[in-house]
């Protein structure tokens, strides 16, 4: 007995050892271990951060929408779900017009099992099942798609009305994770839907109804482009960005912004994910808790001021149309852009770019926004570049402030003569003030020859440095000619530089008739001398705001984006002051290419271009010869404060009609006059700097866009 009871002692200390050892010492390691196979971290979707306009604006938004979700378990099984799908199908309205041809043949072997068993015969399957390289996941595999090959069209086709809405429930049904709810209607869901569903939870295991979103942009199709766009659930994450996004805790059907503005501050505008866990067994839900609560992403907001944005926006398209309606004058006009920035901050007040071709889906000629052409297309510029090049003059020690050189017909032995515009046949002494102010080609190409380190004698062949081609676009680059001007968004282009060497294009080069600029690039070099010599970054994004609750106002700023200069051009400030004095001449001396602003209540610099270029059009077997016409400047001449680009591509092809001048002089005055405007209404002042603009017309067009949902 003692010894049976030395026993029992020592098994029952044993046992209370291990329970030690279990409990104590690796407790912790085996509840995680239970966690990682039994209980699931669910992150839950939140609504995007919105996006402002500088005065507070509402430009991109969210609204509220009635959603039935599905969530289903890791054990659930494919009849499990169709009984599911069959009972909500006459609850609810699907649309079945997105059902694709595989759908079909999946849904017909789920629903017609034994017709689908006889497509493969069992000689096959024997044979199959024989091959000893084959695993049976293999075999399986196999038989499935010769299943599906087996299908007939009549088969696909053979499902009524009722059916095709149980096929689209299931197939939303299947995507997405397992204990992850999946919207199956979000769109259009009426109230007596979200009733008749509510009524019916206790007989649709995993249904559920639930409040989604849906981002409006509140002004239509402006800056539209710009803005971007946010992916659908079903869309998804990017195929193209699959990793980059869950290796950030991203799920496969997130919405993320795909374009532009939603897609570069994707990781502020996305908002914190509600995290639930849900306690399993077997992979059935026991349980959920909630670990951390959601809440919507940070707030965007612009540089842009939308007000002025939909005024240019206005007056780009009644030109543009009115001219493209001149036909004989223009026969290739489809585009124009402007660009406005603050020429010390970098800051964007508006991006516009418009072009006029036929709607992909209607199949009517309309005007379209292309924005998004203000730097990712490059066309060339001309003239516009001439400050560029006596800054390069000065710069190399080619030229110096206030040298007279004659304006001539440059001719070139083997070449035809190449004159300015004004001046075919005579010899004209000018400074280089009056160069820029009426426009000289002479005057530039002599600078080029001194660069290229040759000396122009007529009728004589040209011979210029090998380097010489480098020396001005290095120069140019200073400026941000011909290369990226580092805007906070995606898909910026830098324009294309030709490969030709001969002594010909380098005179091309100087006058903005070889390289191609961006309509950026342009406002960017405008602001360059503007300021007195600093290339500032152009930036669409001024600050990021925590989210606030109350519609009326903004939550307070975490971020603001700082100035940032990218370089300073290597010239002396009376370099620059003399290129500035020759801009001012353009706007105002009797000579001035661009004088129409000469009695303009502000005092403005600028400088016109047109280029000689070729269209060829999708249809057109070779290219015909037309004009791009640009205008850049700055206003008031003496503190500047904005800067503008003005570039209309392929604008005429004999007659010029001056389309660049005229947008140009009406952005202006708007300009001024809306900032009049904005002065009386006090938005300069710090104390509405986080007030909501125009919250009552966004909420409205909220409920708006939402009736038109349900309807």
């Amino acid at each position: 007995m003692n010894l049976l009871f030395f026993a029992v002692f020592i098994l029952f200390s044993l046992l209370v050892i291990r329970l030690g050892v279990v409990q104590i010492v690796k407790g912790s390691e085996y509840k995680k271990e239970v966690e990682r196979t039994e209980d699931i971290m669910v992150r839950n979707g939140t609504p995007r951060g919105k996006i402002y306009d500088r005065y507070g604006n509402v430009m991109v938004d969210n609204v509220p929408l009635n959603a039935i979700t599905y969530t289903r378990a890791q054990s659930t099984q494919p009849d499990e779900m169709l009984d599911v799908a069959e009972k909500l199908a006459p609850l609810i309205k699907m649309d079945t017009e997105k059902i694709t041809t595989r759908d079909r043949k999946d849904f017909w072997l789920l629903t017609h099992s034994e017709k689908a068993k006889k497509l493969v015969t069992k000689e096959e399957l024997q044979k199959l099942e024989a091959n000893e390289e084959l695993t049976k996941d293999d075999v399986n595999k196999e038989v499935y798609q010769r299943q599906l090959e087996r299908i007939t069209e009549k088969d696909i086709k053979s499902f009524d009305n009722n059916e095709l809405e149980v096929l689209a429930i299931f197939r939303e049904f299947n995507t997405g994770y397992a204990l992850t709810p999946q919207i199956i209607k979000n769109k259009g869901v009426t109230p007596e839907e979200m009733a008749r569903v509510s009524e019916h939870l206790d007989q649709l295991p995993g249904v559920n109804v639930t409040t989604d979103w849906e981002r409006t942009y509140v002004y239509d199709d402006t800056l539209r482009t710009i803005l971007g766009n946010v992916s659908s659930s079903r869309e998804g994450l990017p195929s193209e960005l699959v990793n980059y996004y869950t290796a950030q805790g991203y799920s496969l059907n997130d919405r993320v912004g795909t374009s532009y503005v939603e897609a570069q501050y994707e990781d502020v505008l996305q908002g914190q994910k509600e995290k639930i866990k849900n306690i399993t067994k077997d992979g059935s839900v026991l349980d959920t808790q909630l670990i951390s609560e959601g809440y919507r992403g940070k707030d965007v907001v612009l540089t842009i001021d939308m007000r002025l944005q939909k005024e240019i926006e206005k007056i780009v398209e009644e030109e543009l149309y009115g001219q493209i309606q001149k036909g004989w004058q223009s026969p290739y006009l489809d585009r124009a852009f402007v660009v406005m920035m603050d020429p010390h901050t970098g800051e964007l007040l508006a991006m516009v770019g418009k072009k006029y071709g036929k709607n992909s889906e209607t199949g009517k000629y309309e005007m379209q926004d292309y924005a998004l052409g203000t730097f990712t297309s490059s066309y060339e510029a001309g003239s516009a570049v001439k400050g560029a090049t006596v800054l390069t003059g000065y710069m190399t020690g080619n030229l110096y402030p206030g040298e007279t050189l004659v304006d001539e017909p440059i001719l070139i032995q083997g070449s035809k003569p190449k004159t300015s515009w004004f001046n075919k046949s005579g010899r004209k002494l000018m400074s280089d003030l009056f160069a820029l102010e009426k426009s000289s080609n002479s005057y530039m190409w002599k600078i080029a020859f001194r660069i290229g380190g040759d000396t122009y004698i007529p009728n004589a062949p040209v011979d210029f440095n090998s380097n010489s081609f480098k020396i001005v676009r290095n120069h140019f680059s200073q400026f941000g000619l011909g290369i990226p001007t580092g805007i906070d968004l995606p898909g910026e282009m830098s324009g294309y530089q030709g490969s030709s060497r001969k002594p010909g294009f380098l005179l091309d080069l100087v006058i903005g008739q070889y390289d191609t600029y961006t309509p950026m690039q342009l406002v960017q070099y405008a602001s360059t001398i503007a300021n007195g010599g600093s290339r500032v970054e152009p930036h669409i994004m001024k600050q990021v705001r925590e989210p606030d609750n109350d519609k009326g106002s903004l939550g307070p700023i975490i971020y603001e984006n700082e100035p940032k200069v990218l370089n300073r051009i290597n010239a002396t400030p009376d370099e620059i002051n003399q290129v500035q004095r020759g801009f001012y001449r353009v706007a105002h001396g009797s000579d001035g290419t661009a004088n129409n602003f000469a009695n303009a209540p502000y005092d403005a610099a600028a400088k016109s271009g047109t280029a000689e270029a070729f269209y060829k059009g999708p249809n057109m077997e070779k290219a015909v010869e037309t004009y791009n016409t640009t205008l850049i400047g700055y206003a008031p001449y003496d503190s500047p404060e904005i800067a503008f680009s003005v570039f209309v591509p392929w604008s005429h092809q004999d007659k010029d009609p001056y389309v660049n001048k005229v947008i140009a002089k009406r952005v202006m005055d708007k300009y001024f006059e809306l900032k009049k405007q904005s002065e009386k209404e006090g938005l300069f002042d710090a104390a509405v700097e986080s007030e909501v603009r125009n919250a009552d017309e966004a909420e409205e067009l909220q409920e708006q866009e939402r009736q038109e949902n349900i309807e």
